[in-house]
């Protein structure tokens, strides 16, 4: 079911959320939710916590890799539960990004070119994958949300403080 989304501003955004303890009709009705509404919304990616349940969950549509112009590919979604991400790479990438729960705000943010994601699938079995460049880049922003992380605390503060008229408006509307 396509889900109305939480904005800027709600105090679920800012939620640590609980891990999945196992795989039931309510977890894979949550993933169905997320794949619908990130399909529905036109996003890269959709956590759990932007559509109101607070668990460790989040669905990706950018596939490792680029097009012939070097932006992203889509791909079909692909759920993460409970993800855990290691082995950052040194090499980094500044880039801009933006996020459903922050309609009209898009700033640059430096993040690792590669991270590393163990992860769990709707089946229930672990999975490791190593994700580079725009895929990379939303599975970080996904897991910051899962942690109760906006890509805004990521900016630079003198960014940040330019924004928050924006940022206020964007409280005021949905809040």
């Amino acid at each position: 079911m396509i889900k109305d989304l939480l904005y800027y501003g709600n105090p679920g955004l800012r939620k640590k959320c609980v891990e999945v303890t196992e795989i039931t009709d309510e977890v894979k009705q949550i993933a169905q939710d997320l794949i619908e509404t990130v399909l529905e919304k036109d996003g890269a990616g959709l956590a759990a916590p932007q559509i109101g349940y607070f668990v460790r969950m989040f669905v990706s549509r950018y596939d490792n890799g680029t097009d012939s112009e070097g932006w992203p590919i889509l791909c079909p979604p692909k759920i993460y539960i409970n993800p855990v991400l290691s082995k950052p790479s040194e090499r980094v990438d500044t880039h801009g990004e933006g996020c459903l729960s922050i309609p009209g705000i898009y700033e640059e943010v430096t993040r690792p070119w590669e991270i590393h994601v163990d992860a769990m699938d709707l089946e229930g079995n672990i999975f490791t994958e190593v994700t580079t460049g725009w895929r990379a880049r939303n599975v970080m922003h996904e897991n910051d949300h899962i942690n109760g992380v906006l890509f805004i605390d990521r900016i630079d503060p003198k960014k940040r403080k330019k924004i928050d008229p924006v940022l206020r408006s964007i409280k005021k509307k949905y809040n």
